[in-house]
């Protein structure tokens, strides 16, 4: 066998397992092993981007979307260090990633030398395989045991590795690992299986919240909510889980929430976890009776005292629990919940519909249903557009929606990207706000460069609107949450983009028909009115609160009487 550099072999090990692109930026630490995918660039696109944090967001993006390992790459100290938060994402929504991690040569390792910190300490806490490489004929071997892993464990695999090793030559003739994996569920226990059914049978009211451990599960899931009566409440992850205009669909949950949605978790007496380990506790019932259906045992009960547990597929689970319950008869909590999404969702349609100086955000929904193919894929940010996509946008059971579970802002663009990379042929839209636009909007050129036709929209507000209302929710007048003014227009066509300015509703219909298109990638620059992200059902003591802090912000505004105080309180109560 000829000795061949061991970025080569890398590179090798990388394809072996189908991976064909890397998100990153070169630099002095890492320049061995991007030589060696320069010479693999026909098996293994490298996708420049313009920020590590980019880079690592858009793995956990392609991840989330495909189930495929996201890859990404970075030089040591500083390069690394942007890569985090992608990372957390990525351990959030436990979807596999691989981290090369540059360093400086060998032979300074230890020396403090420039830009050397102590990877491994740093990425222990995000990462299920995380090892710095002590020669160069360990990486194969090294490599093959991260990418298992991050399958294995569903999350982050850091490798390490001083530069210079990458250069080195070897033989590799009888490498200690393989690039197999093999892939496996929890076989179910019959014990586990038999000790929910007592629970469904002596269930009057049933309440389904499926996660993102559903989704291939959608057939099943519904059969089974036929089956007993039961509504069933969707994670965001999870949202088209089943359509949002299904009978048996109450929407979401917490502050993207619906009303009906919030009333059946306050009265359900059986709830019933399909594939999520929701982490907003103060949103689940008090003290119903639940199980919970998860692959990851570490996962049932972490976040509800369940009554029971069922370490396995939904999928699986549901067709055997099929096999074997009856038939609810008793439909009264199910007809009583459809009858409140019915009413629900005629509200929702006048906020739709209603007609304003300026364009409102459930109007920008209305328009982008219109569009939206029937397979296309959203890209969700974090902030107040997260409460509008989940309450105004409807989506069917054929389209992929991703955000960022960690509640990362900026995660919508490298979203996007990642999702016109994974599936070019696709329709693929992002909807921001411009608080969390702005903090990745330098990576708008990496969707021109590379030619990823794809609509961002910008709702501006010139804030950082989730941000404002939650000081307000606290009673506190809102302080450094405004934002100074942007044309996201302007700034789309500098980058060589398509850009479009609108400021209603009939500017945003024109301007949205033209850029779902365009071969170019398109931002559209909504300048949108200003209305606090209520959540579905507001609490006492959240409505005092923001109360207090309406009338605390008309005093010092002088601005008691301003209509806009009066309609925010009237929505309130």
């Amino acid at each position: 066998m000829f000795e061949k550099r061991a970025g080569a072999a890398a590179a090798e090990v990388l394809t072996n397992w189908g991976i064909d692109h890397i998100y990153g930026i070169p630099g002095d630490s890492i320049n061995e092993l991007v030589e060696d995918l320069r010479k693999h660039k026909e098996e293994i696109r490298f996708i420049q981007v313009r920020h590590e944090e980019v880079a690592a967001l858009s793995a956990a993006a392609y991840a989330k979307l495909t189930g495929k390992i996201g890859v990404c790459l970075s030089i040591a100290g500083p390069g690394a260090v942007h890569l985090l938060n992608g990372l957390y994402d990525a351990k959030a929504d436990g979807v596999p990633v691989l981290v090369f991690a540059g360093q400086v040569e060998s032979s300074k390792v230890g020396t403090d030398a420039f830009q050397e910190i102590n990877l491994e300490n740093m990425f222990s806490d995000v990462a299920v395989f995380n090892k710095q490489a002590t020669s160069h004929e360990q990486l194969p071997d090294l490599l093959n045991q991260a990418i298992r892993t991050a399958y294995a464990e569903k999350g982050v695999a850091v490798l390490t590795v001083p530069d210079d090793f990458f250069a080195e030559k070897g033989k590799w003739d009888a490498p200690l690992t393989s690039d197999v994996y093999a892939k496996s569920e929890p076989a179910l226990d019959p014990e586990e299986l038999e000790a929910v059914l007592p629970l469904i049978k002596e269930a009057e009211k049933p309440l389904i919240l499926a996660g993102k451990g559903a989704l291939h599960a959608r057939k099943e899931l519904k059969l089974f909510a036929e089956k007993i009566g039961a509504p069933v409440i969707a994670t965001l992850p999870a949202k088209g889980v089943l359509p949002d205009e299904d009978p048996y669909c109450l929407g979401h949950v917490g502050q993207i929430g619906t009303k009906p949605a919030y009333e059946a978790m306050k009265n359900t007496d059986l709830l019933i976890m399909a594939g999520t380990s929701f982490p907003y506790r103060e949103f689940l019932p008090e003290k119903a009776k639940a199980f919970q259906i998860d692959t990851v045992p570490v996962q049932i009960g972490k976040r509800y005292p369940v009554t029971a547990g069922i370490n396995g597929d939904v999928k699986e689970v549901l067709e055997q629990l099929l096999t074997v319950i009856p038939v609810k008869e008793e439909r009264k909590f199910l007809k009583q919940c459809q009858a409140s999404m019915d009413k629900w969702r005629t509200e929702i349609q006048k906020d739709r519909d209603a007609e304003s100086d300026r364009v409102m955000p459930p109007q920008i929904m209305a328009e982008i249903e219109k569009v939206m193919e029937k397979d296309a894929i959203l890209s969700v940010d974090v902030g107040n557009v997260t409460v509008w996509t989940a309450r105004y946008l409807p989506f069917t059971n054929q389209r992929m929606v991703i955000s960022s579970w960690m509640a990362t802002m900026g995660c919508g663009l490298p979203g996007a990207i990642a999702a016109k990379v994974a599936y070019p042929d696709k329709q693929v839209l992002s909807i921001c706000g411009d608080g969390g636009f702005s903090m990745v909007m330098h990576d708008f050129v990496t969707a021109v460069r590379n030619g990823l036709s794809m609509t961002i929209i910008v709702l501006n507000n010139e804030a950082l609107g989730l941000i404002k209302y939650e000081q307000g929710e606290k009673g506190h007048i809102d302080y450094a949450t405004e934002l100074a003014p942007m044309d996201f227009a302007k700034f789309a066509e500098a980058c060589g983009g398509v850009g479009y300015r609108v400021n209603t509703r009939e500017e945003f219909r024109d301007a949205l028909e033209k850029a779902v298109h365009e071969k170019k990638p398109v931002i559209i620059d909504a300048l949108v009115e200003e209305e606090p992200p209520l959540p579905g059902k507001i609490t006492y003591q959240q409505a005092v609160k923001y109360s207090e802090y309406l009338i605390k912000k008309a005093f010092e505004e002088k601005t008691l009487d301003l209509p806009p105080i009066q309609k925010s309180i009237k929505r309130i109560f």
